[in-house]
């Protein structure tokens, strides 16, 4: 069994201003505010939902 590598997510600036599909991307990364900090596995479909938000988010791989 591989072991599935992690990235850590953390929001670094407000959801307010911006798209609703930003908003809903961040809540569906699990979101809520400013400095929240969560962690995902690497997924094809995480990246992509990062991508979506990357100006609101900072993004770190964890070992």
């Amino acid at each position: 069994m591989s072991k599935q590598n992690k990235i850590k997510i953390t929001q670094i600036k407000s959801q307010i201003g911006y798209k609703e599909k930003a908003k809903l991307t961040l809540k569906a990364l699990g979101l809520r505010k400013m400095n929240q900090t969560v962690i995902k596995e690497d997924l094809p479909s995480i990246r992509g939902m990062i991508k979506t938000v990357d100006y609101l988010v900072h993004v770190e791989e964890v070992q």
